[in-house]
């Protein structure tokens, strides 16, 4: 398109947002009036700037892209192979996640050590001292206790 047809574009653009900023000037007040006068301008200021020109370009660009994409059998074929390729990927870390990923039990050969809150009994540590907590968390009841929070 040549500059008179994008002349013309934005002037169209402007002169229907002046109608819509017309009628919702009668119907919601001024409130609504200035914010669609400012929409009315949009469309001169991207002409004037050039911006209405890129506006095209991009459309044009990505409606090209689409239009190769979904007719071209190549992309297609390429959008099945990535699918299988997913596939194969996902299907390889559950396989890795259940043997190990070299066809032993993971836990085979290693004995399970208890762990400390095994070998403890209920009520001789304060909750959270297996957190590593320690002193701190005395320190946190007491203020809670103080106001009043348990």
């Amino acid at each position: 398109m040549d500059d008179i047809a994008w002349g013309a574009l934005a002037l169209a653009l402007t002169l229907v947002a002046g109608c819509v900023t017309w009628m919702r000037a009668k119907q919601a007040g001024p409130a609504a009036a200035v914010r669609w006068a400012g929409i009315t301008l949009l469309p001169l200021a991207a002409y004037f700037t050039h911006t209405l020109r890129l506006i095209g370009r991009i459309g044009t660009a990505v409606s090209d892209w689409a239009v190769g994409f979904v007719w071209n059998p190549a992309v297609w074929l390429g959008l099945v192979m990535a699918v299988i390729g997913f596939v194969l990927i996902a299907v390889s870390t559950r396989i890795s996640g259940r043997s190990g990923g070299d066809g032993q039990d993971p836990t085979a050969g290693r004995a399970i050590a208890p762990t400390a809150s095994r070998t403890k009994r209920r009520g001789t540590a304060p909750a959270g001292a297996d957190l590593g907590l320690g002193e701190d968390l005395g320190d946190i009841q007491a203020i809670l206790k103080k106001h009043g929070i348990s």
